[in-house]
């Protein structure tokens, strides 16, 4: 009797592992199922849930964007944060140009008519407002957030940033035509009080959005913005201080708190207390080693917006 009653609960089993099999793989409908197995429709029918429920069948609903969505929402819950956008791939080559299209939809989602956007300097601001659409958005305007690098310096200067930005909104912008870091703090006081430097430094001050990198220190040293400008006593001051990284041009540690440097008094930027104050602040940022920096900048709110990709996405939801 019990041989009986296994053969039989087999049969079933297998009956069901069929009729499952037609529906979900063969995407055959119950009708044509019926005909098939020689049971009638409603049988089929009670077939296919006995399978669901017994666990023969497992039903998932996903896709890859899910676990990208699932890491954006993550991001905002642990650092507070008012948008996310995080790219798929985790190779710098392609993240060069995918993490900065999603900066660029980011800055699009939020762009309002009369926007007064900032921009900062670097090659993934550069590679963002490359990546936007032409637009039109006459009303708004555009404001270089910190001086210009030196002249023997590589990488794509704010002032050009923020004209390129302007060009593709169709609309005005204003400049600082300074240099980032200038020889004596006398000098940068001096500068700061042109009423052309005073009102580009004002109006970024009350910023509705800025577009923004972070710097890290490497083996004690700011990275190529600061080239011509750190000594060995800088480097020994950073170290001493806990100097994770910077941002437009202010040194942070790794909370976020400012550090003052014999460099600060010297820099043309807007004021970092101020930078805190501005509603929207996205950071473009995919570099893995920048993960410390970009981390000090997130718990310490200096950004609150993001776009990234999901390798640097993984190492911010593990840090403590």
């Amino acid at each position: 009797m019990t041989s009986l009653a296994s053969t039989q609960t087999r049969q079933h089993i297998e009956t069901l592992i069929k009729v499952a099999q037609l529906y979900y793989e063969d995407g055959l409908n119950q009708a044509q199922i019926a005909r098939q197995v020689g049971f009638s429709r409603s049988s089929v029918s009670r077939m296919l849930t006995e399978a669901r429920e017994e666990g023969v069948v497992h039903i998932s609903i996903g896709h890859p964007l899910q676990r990208l969505v699932s890491m954006e929402n993550a991001l905002k819950k642990k650092y507070g944060l008012k948008c996310v956008r995080v790219s798929a791939s985790c190779g710098d080559d392609i993240d060069s140009m995918l993490v900065p299209q999603c900066g660029a939809a980011l800055l699009m989602e939020n762009l309002k008519p009369d926007s007064l956007i900032l921009t900062s300097t670097g090659t993934p601001m550069a590679s963002t407002v490359r990546a936007l659409p032409v637009l039109d958005y006459p009303h708004a305007h555009v404001t270089q957030m910190l001086g210009s690098l030196s002249p023997n310096n590589p990488l794509t200067d704010s002032q050009d940033i923020c004209r390129m930005l302007a060009e593709k909104l169709g609309c005005p912008y204003s400049t600082l035509p300074v240099p980032m870091v200038v020889r004596t703090a006398q000098m940068a006081e001096a500068l700061r009080g042109e009423d052309m430097i005073a009102s580009t430094l004002a109006l970024g001050n009350r910023a509705d959005m800025a577009i923004v990198g972070v710097g890290a220190i490497r083996e004690g040293h700011s990275g190529r913005i600061f080239n011509s400008f750190e000594d060995a006593a800088i480097a020994r001051q950073m170290e001493r201080d806990g100097v994770v990284g910077h941002i437009c041009g202010h040194h942070i540690d790794a909370q976020g708190r400012h550090v003052r440097t014999s460099l600060c008094d010297r820099t043309i930027s807007v004021d970092f207390d101020r930078f805190r104050e501005i509603p929207l602040v996205i950071g473009i940022v995919w570099e893995l080693w920048r993960a410390k920096a970009l981390h000090a900048c997130l718990v310490g709110h200096l950004m609150s917006g993001l776009a990234t990709n999901c390798g640097m996405a993984e190492l911010l939801l593990d840090m403590p």
